[in-house]
């Protein structure tokens, strides 16, 4: 559809909120976006001249869709939903953030210190976020070492070796209450924030109590122990008055890069960062809204959010649900400046690397295409196979996506032919007709272009498959040299392209050759593994793991089985129909049971 269609259409959208859907030539979502007011919103994308970025996502806009919602609230979360649904080239997508550990103390009847990544619920009990997991460990290490609460997971019969070390209560033997683990719970919660005052007195004097017994060794152990306690409290101190816990969001914004900087304050102190760098597509604060709403479905909501005055944060207050503030001075207002300054610094920081990035996947991939002749490759699918001399035949499928591994949208196969032998041709045709007869079946993305790690066999294995299916999907595949490395592109007419082994393009190739080898040796692997310690035994219905345990440890193997008598199985514990299982079974490999 023309810019002058487009602009037509997006007249006749009506004035209420909303999220619209940008698509290519192909219906492949490339931005979804939400507005107040649709027909403003959209009809802004096509009036007036915009920035390159912009511009390249326009040029490649084909046509749109629309879903009207009744407030912008239920437009943003609709945004959301399909941003994850569709995950567009264009969106702020969160796929590959990580969320921090906290350390929380459990509500059972016999609490436990424990690392938690788990969020939807505000508790007292709860404390960080810990900027890794080594530094919630270590804390979570001296809390056990100094506080004598449970360890097992289960309580066991018996007092375990903490006990005896004065490191739990030993609620298994003894009658332990709430009023009893109040106190330590009390002092657990003033360590985590920060005041370590009491804790260091009190190892300090055990210290010196050892060392006036030439304890020497203990006395040490003291010694290191406050040592480590001083390390991971000893975090930067901001000057407000009180302990609340609250995330200080900053922004910055340069060459449609948008670098976004989040401080989490607990207790007076910034306990950890997070910070982003994104290309932007849209104004830089409703990718900002965006990005927030997004990050606060994987993170911990804190009970005050400082954010920049010029962000408007009415809908991020009805989602989100906690206090919102836009400090205009003082304390908080200097924290909000000085997240936009880290952010600044940042981003200067990032666009040397991501313009080299950006070289390596989103050029290098449209050098690609350029290179066979055929549209911008943004999707790649890759197959290869592995097997041991016929046996354990599998193969794999790697993902990239605008030059970039999208691991969640690899797939392994594991090969049914039942051919005498698997050959590489066969087994290329069952993996290409499986993944493609699904895609059609289900609807899934559909690649750009499909590379194979073989020449003349794979390439006419894809040429039978696309042309059963009906699908014109553009392929290739890679010519090795006597080095076993690629130095050119077959094409499906059998013509060669050499490949320049400095450019991008190699590069890209080399890589996804390289993971789609990884991955499928990986794979392979690991079905021999478990083919090794694999027995007849795990095939028969009632035979679980521990009776199956129980008949190894007696007679080692199936064919000592076979010659036991149902006296002998029953004294193990089998039951009449496990026997009987067991007799049908061992008679099918012709050993006669007594």
């Amino acid at each position: 559809m023309e810019r002058k269609e487009l602009k037509e259409k997006a007249k006749l959208l009506p004035e209420l909120p909303g999220s619209y859907q940008f698509k290519d030539t192909k219906g492949v979502v490339l931005y979804v976006g939400k507005a107040k007011n649709l027909k403003k919103r959209v009809s802004s994308y096509f009036t007036g001249s915009h920035d390159a970025k912009t511009s390249l996502l326009l040029m490649q806009v084909e046509d749109f869709e629309y879903i009207v919602t009744e407030s912008e609230l239920d437009a943003l979360l609709l945004e959301l939903n399909l941003i994850k649904k569709y995950n567009p080239r264009y969106n702020i997508m969160l796929t590959d953030d990580k969320t921090y550990p906290y350390i929380e103390i459990t509500s059972e009847p016999h609490p436990k210190i424990i690392i938690s990544r788990q969020y939807k619920n505000r508790s007292n009990q709860r404390f960080g976020p810990y900027p890794n997991v080594k530094a919630a460990r270590d804390t979570v290490r001296i809390l056990n070492k100094i506080f004598p609460l449970r360890k097992c997971q289960t309580l066991p019969k018996e007092p375990c070796l903490y006990y005896h070390m004065g490191q739990c209560l030993a609620p298994c033997i003894k009658e332990i209450t709430r009023t009893d683990y109040e106190p330590i719970e009390k002092q657990i919660r003033a360590f985590l924030r920060g005041d370590i005052d009491d804790t260091v007195k009190q190892l300090t004097q055990l210290m010196n109590k050892a060392s006036e017994h030439l304890e020497f060794e203990r006395a040490n152990e003291y010694k290191k122990l406050i040592e480590a306690i001083k390390t991971t409290t000893n975090q930067q101190k901001i000057n407000l008055d009180d302990y609340i816990d609250r995330d200080i969001v900053g922004y910055h914004v340069e060459n449609n890069l948008i670098a976004i900087e989040i401080f989490f304050v607990r207790n007076g102190r910034i306990t950890a960062r997070s910070h982003k760098v994104f290309e932007t597509y849209d104004e830089p604060l409703i990718s900002l809204e965006n990005y927030l709403a997004q990050f606060y479905q994987k993170h911990p909501l804190p009970k005050e959010l400082l954010l920049p005055l010029n962000l408007d944060s009415n809908v991020l207050h009805e989602l989100l649900k906690t206090k919102i503030l836009h400090p205009k001075r003082g304390g908080k207002a200097h924290l909000v400046k000085l997240a936009n300054l880290n952010a600044q610094e940042h981003l200067k920081e990032q666009i040397h690397l991501i313009k080299r990035t950006k070289q390596r996947t989103t050029e290098a991939v449209k050098a690609l295409g350029e290179l066979l002749q055929i549209p911008t490759p943004y999707r790649i699918e890759a197959f290869d196979n592995s097997n041991l001399f016929g046996e354990h035949a599998v193969s794999a499928m790697v993902v990239f996506l605008d030059g970039k591994p999208a691991k969640r949208e690899y797939r392994k196969f594991k090969i049914q032919y039942t051919g005498k032998t698997n050959s590489d041709i066969d087994m290329m045709k069952e993996v290409l007709y499986r993944r493609y007869y699904r895609m059609l079946m289900e609807d899934l993305p559909k690649p750009d272009l499909i590379i194979l790690d073989g020449a003349t066999q794979q390439m006419s294995a894809a040429k039978e498959i696309l042309q059963s299916l009906n699908l014109d999907i553009p392929y290739a595949g890679l010519v090795k040299n006597n080095r076993h490395k690629t130095n050119h592109l077959l094409l499906p007419t059998s013509k060669t392209i050499k490949i320049d082994e400095t450019s991008n393009i190699f590069h890209l190739l080399t890589r996804i050759q390289d993971e789609a080898h990884r991955f499928v040796v990986t794979y392979h692997r690991n079905v021999r593994s478990k083919s090794l310690f694999h027995s007849m035994l795990d095939d028969l219905p009632t035979i679980g793991v521990k009776t199956k345990l129980k008949l190894l440890q007696k007679y080692k193997t199936t064919r000592e089985i076979s010659r036991a008598t149902k006296q002998e199985l029953r004294s193990l514990g089998l039951r009449e129909n496990q026997i009987n299982i067991l007799i049908a079974a061992l008679k099918i490999d012709g050993d006669e049971h007594e």
